[in-house]
């Protein structure tokens, strides 16, 4: 059985290595994956100081999630699950529980820069693509989303 929880500051090789596996899915080159994990290693800094949740499935950690809030704005630093995992409805999850948490902590939109293998993913959950920037990793450009937290109507 699934649950989502708090990432732990020790979990930072772990996250690294599920980032770095849920990127490779796409095919990039040895020389694109060195520079990728160094821009996107996962410190014990970052999940301490920001919103950083895990989903584990029979203890075994399959995705995560970092949202670092600039008042009420939120970006989405990191989003990723093992590719083994990817299409069973985790990513559907683990997004339901960001906005929910991104609403319990008063954001009122998140932003995000996906490659453009993952941007239909983010489009499906209600995300548009506002411009492309310049990734970090190489020169190519990369879409850049938002997405309204949604208000839900209170009972």
């Amino acid at each position: 059985m699934w649950k989502i929880r708090s990432a732990s500051s020790k979990e930072d090789e772990i996250l690294t290595s599920i980032a770095a596996e849920s990127e490779a899915y796409w095919g990039y080159d040895e020389e694109f994956m060195e520079i990728y994990k160094i821009i996107y290693n996962v410190t014990p800094e970052i999940i301490s100081e920001n919103l950083a949740y895990v989903l584990e499935d029979e203890g075994d950690i399959i995705g995560f999630y970092v949202v670092i809030q600039e008042a009420y704005l939120g970006e989405v630093e990191y989003f990723y699950i093992k590719p083994r995992y990817m299409g069973k409805g985790y990513g559907r999850i683990m997004w339901e529980h960001m906005i929910d948490l991104c609403e319990s902590f008063g954001i009122l939109e998140i932003e995000l820069v996906t490659s453009p293998q993952a941007k239909e993913f983010y489009i499906n959950m209600g995300a548009v693509v506002v411009s492309e920037v310049l990734s970090q990793v190489n020169s190519r450009k990369i879409p850049k989303l938002r997405c309204e937290v949604l208000r839900k109507q209170k009972k």
